[in-house]
């Protein structure tokens, strides 16, 4: 029923896991704690409904264990850690060719931090940007915003706040191509992205004026490369992509019910870890 396998978690998810002075303040084995949180980030059931029957093979915890054990390791970032070691282990299944850029809203219904009114859903949302290589693998996310905020809301903080965890995982964004829509053509981000040396493929958005403060390229005109850009389909949110795929998989991603930036951030680099440890194991079989 696992996720992902025993081993994997124990390879990949137990070591990076904080522990109290005294060792885990727990007699069941940790990999089907983690087996149980993996399942609720997958089916997106209420926490109360977990199957903790199914799930342990001798002392059975209650919900509210396992939810407790799930905030602690949120509120100590493990799962970020987690997601940045498995990241950096494993840069060879990567396509970093190019990267592709975007936002997205989601729908969030308990209310809680980063949550504002976004009125092209006619709901409350929260918004984050998430950064995917060539084939649509998610490789970080930015810190989620109130819904009401466009895109390049705080872009440059943002923008940096992702190139930490990929220089974290060791990844080298020194002449990396970065796709990304019209919605992102603004002086701060082609800046946010010369600071890091990211060579931005930035679709031209019409309504800025001809008059705008970004530097203008010799030529005169907006460099663009349109077949390039075309690569920007694995993480188009309106259409059913790669990257849009694998994420929509975790139903617990699908609408935000967590009041906590950091458990909703948490889940993602659950689902992160997940995704790429599953592709690690295909390729392994082949």
């Amino acid at each position: 029923m696992g996720i992902i396998d025993k081993a994997m978690i124990e390879t990949w998810v137990l070591p990076h896991l904080t522990v109290g002075t005294r060792g885990f303040d727990t007699t069941v084995p940790l990999t089907e704690i983690v087996e149980c949180i993996f399942y609720r980030l997958k089916t997106g059931c209420q926490w109360r409904e977990l199957p903790t029957k199914q799930f342990f093979s001798d002392k059975i915890l209650h919900w509210n264990s396992v939810f407790y054990y799930r905030n602690k390791w949120s509120k100590a970032d493990c799962w970020r850690t987690i997601w940045i070691n498995i990241l950096s282990k494993n840069r060879q299944f990567l396509d970093m060719s190019s990267v592709e850029f975007d936002g997205s809203h989601t729908p969030a219904k308990n209310g809680g931090d980063a949550v504002g009114y976004q009125g092209r859903k006619a709901c409350k949302t929260t918004n984050s940007l998430f950064m995917s290589d060539n084939q649509g693998v998610i490789l970080a996310m930015s810190t989620p915003q109130e819904g009401q905020h466009h895109d390049l809301f705080q872009i440059q903080e943002l923008f940096n706040e992702i190139c930490v965890l990929l220089k974290e995982a060791g990844l080298d964004l020194k002449g990396l191509f970065l796709n990304a829509d019209s919605g992102f053509d603004s002086a701060d981000f082609e800046a946010a992205c010369a600071q890091e040396e990211i060579i931005a493929n930035v679709k031209e958005n019409p309504r800025n004026s001809a008059n705008s403060e970004r530097p203008v390229p010799e030529s005169g005109q907006h460099v663009f490369d349109d077949e390039l850009y075309a690569d920007r389909s694995v993480i188009e949110p309106h259409r059913r992509t790669d990257a849009n795929a694998w994420i929509d998989g975790f139903k617990a991603l699908l609408v935000r019910f967590e009041f906590s930036v950091k458990n909703w951030m948490s889940l993602h680099f659950m689902a992160f870890s997940v995704i790429l440890l599953r592709k690690i194991k295909r390729r392994e079989k082949v």
